[in-house]
């Protein structure tokens, strides 16, 4: 270089060099493979299933709690925990992380039908809550491990918190009373009518869906004395009410409270039917109520109340089936009564 001149041209080609615009080399992707990425998956999985499974034992088994806690915030951890690990090592779609995550519920599921843990009409009724918290779960997990702001030590100290939530949702608070409303016109005078309220025979067979699967439904009703202070026995298909008569207004008003009931489902399992906690206290029928409304050429219309209480968490969701299945059990009854009292009008 010491040559006059090129050494200034050497230096002044490398700084050139330096500044140039070069094409980027693409990034070497690594691609899981297929054992690996099924691997991610089951573990992801397996966390769920297990967190699921602790928290049914803390929450329902040993506080005899069906609050938010369970029905909410578990499916959302269980999402976020499988989310979180399936996209940790290696990026995965959202759809394949919602999917799986998905799976992980009615896997969940499938575990607590097998053992006998749930029943298959709870556990359907549980899905749409327990599906849409593992969906959001589901993302949060994704997006975590998206931004690497989570280790497994976090998330193992988020999981170890879970059972403090336990009772959330299901502090002591007296429930609401909740009413449900019925009615129908019948072909007979109020007198026809009263007589058949007051106790009928043997119903008919149900064809319903709903009672097929195990919900409790009325078989006939009879009633022991007069007035008030008599009782009114009505069987259903898991036992008796028992309803001692607090208002007798012949033929208007037929009034009682709820003295005992039965159990409001038969919970099917693969091993027949089973009892879990939740069928013992958590639903309250308090009372009841027939009202017989006189209408124009002989006619009546019965109207038929259900007051209750409920204790599952949250209640706003476990209410619209409540509601559906007294409902449900209204128009059986109120189609009975109608039958019986028309045929009755024809003699």
């Amino acid at each position: 270089m010491l040559v006059p001149g090129i050494n200034y041209a050497l230096m002044l080609y490398l700084c050139l060099a330096q500044s140039l615009p070069r094409e980027p080399s693409a990034p070497k992707l690594y691609r899981p493979s297929d054992v690996e990425q099924i691997a991610s998956a089951a573990l992801g999985v397996g966390a769920g299933v297990a967190i699921a499974l602790a928290m049914v034992g803390i929450s329902v088994k040993a506080l005899g709690s069906y609050g938010s806690a369970l029905f909410l915030l578990t499916p959302t951890v269980m999402g976020a925990a499988t989310g979180y690990i399936y996209n940790r090592r290696n990026p995965h779609s959202g759809t394949a992380t919602l999917s799986l995550a998905l799976l992980t519920v009615l896997i969940g599921g499938g575990v607590f039908l097998l053992n006998a843990v749930e029943g298959a009409v709870c556990l359907v009724m549980a899905f749409p809550l327990a599906l849409g918290s593992a969906a959001i779960g589901a993302f949060i997990g994704q997006a975590i491990a998206a931004a690497d702001a989570g280790t497994p030590l976090r998330a193992a100290l988020v999981l170890l918190a879970l059972p403090l939530f336990a009772g959330v949702g299901a502090l002591p608070s007296p429930s609401p009373l909740y009413e449900v409303v019925s009615s129908i016109e019948i072909d007979a005078t109020p007198e026809r009518v009263w007589e058949n309220v007051v106790g009928f025979g043997e119903l008919p067979p149900p064809t319903e869906l709903l009672f097929a699967s195990g919900v409790a439904y009325p078989i006939h009703a009879r009633i022991e004395g007069s007035g008030v202070g008599a009782i009114r026995r009505c069987e259903f298909s898991t036992g008796a009410f028992v309803e001692p008569i607090t208002r007798w207004d012949a033929p208007n008003v037929l009034a009682f409270d709820v003295a005992s009931q039965p159990p409001p489902m038969e919970e099917w399992s693969p091993y027949g039917p089973i009892v879990t906690p939740h069928l013992n206290g958590y639903f309250r029928s308090v009372r009841g109520e027939f009202r017989l409304v006189p209408l124009a050429a002989g006619r009546t219309r019965l109207e038929g109340s259900t007051w209750y209480e409920l204790d599952l968490f949250p209640r706003a969701y476990w209410n619209l089936w409540s509601h559906a299945f007294i409902a449900r059990i209204h128009a059986r009854v109120l189609a009975h009564v109608k039958r019986l009292s028309e045929a009755d009008s024809l003699r």
